[in-house]
């Protein structure tokens, strides 16, 4: 009986080898019209890394405003304006607060001047009828009483004037004088303001003097214009001048 051979075919095995050759050319051609796939070392050997289907992507392209932002002014022209700008700003801030307490004075100024010509009026009245009144039957009470609505030079003033030269002439002669300040026919007295401060107010008074003595027969009636300067005092308003007119 014949032997029988089981195997490849003569050749087969050359073919076979031929076909993954041209294969393997045939890849090769097609990768060659591609871009060329980057390469990544890898553990020391190099790894070829297929492109994506899409393509590699680009990275974005700078814009405009990127390069606007990091390019940095020419010359320093922009610090400058900022600084300027800054500078600008302070001088109108400082400006503002300046006015603000310029108007916050103005109006406590306002106020406290309005009520001192109120309260200064009102200390004239009551003061004039003491400070030009006198009797010669009791002149250290009377000249004692008017001294209480004086202050500065002019309470010291007053103090030598009536002890050496009108107590003396009141004495002699028995000397009575009552004054009053007038009114006019609404019944408002006639007084008003000169000029008027904080802490000083100059009042115009129209004062009625009636004045008795051995020298005149009867009474005499003065019709007169007093100013006196009233002043702001830890102890309220006091005169501090009197100016016959």
């Amino acid at each position: 009986m014949a032997k029988t051979t089981t195997g490849r075919a003569p050749g087969t095995t050359t073919r076979r080898k031929m076909t993954a050759a041209a294969r393997a050319a045939a890849k090769r051609a097609e990768r060659g019209h591609h871009e060329p796939v980057p390469e990544a070392t890898v553990a020391g050997r190099t790894v070829l890394i297929e492109a994506p289907k899409d393509g590699w992507e680009d990275p974005p392209e700078p814009s405009l405003e990127s390069f606007e932002e990091d390019t940095p002014p020419e010359d320093g022209l922009r610090p400058r304006r900022h600084r300027l700008f800054l500078a600008v700003l302070g001088v109108l801030l400082v400006a503002g607060l300046v006015a603000a307490a310029l108007l916050g004075w103005q109006y406590r100024d306002a106020r406290q001047t309005e009520s001192a010509r109120a309260e200064a009026v009102a200390a004239a009245q009551k003061a004039a009828p003491a400070v030009l009144s006198y009797d010669y039957r009791h002149l250290d009470r009377d000249f004692t009483r008017a001294r209480t609505h004086l202050t500065g030079d002019f309470r010291d003033e007053y103090g030598k004037t009536t002890k050496t030269v009108v107590g003396p002439t009141a004495e002699k002669y028995h000397g009575v004088v009552k004054a009053t300040v007038a009114a006019p026919t609404t019944g408002a007295p006639a007084a008003s303001v000169v000029s008027a401060s904080p802490d000083r107010v100059v009042v115009l008074l129209f004062v009625n003097q009636v004045t008795e003595s051995t020298q005149v027969s009867g009474a005499r009636v003065d019709l007169n214009r007093v100013r006196m300067t009233m002043t702001d005092t830890d102890d309220g308003w006091k005169v501090s001048a009197v100016d016959a007119l």
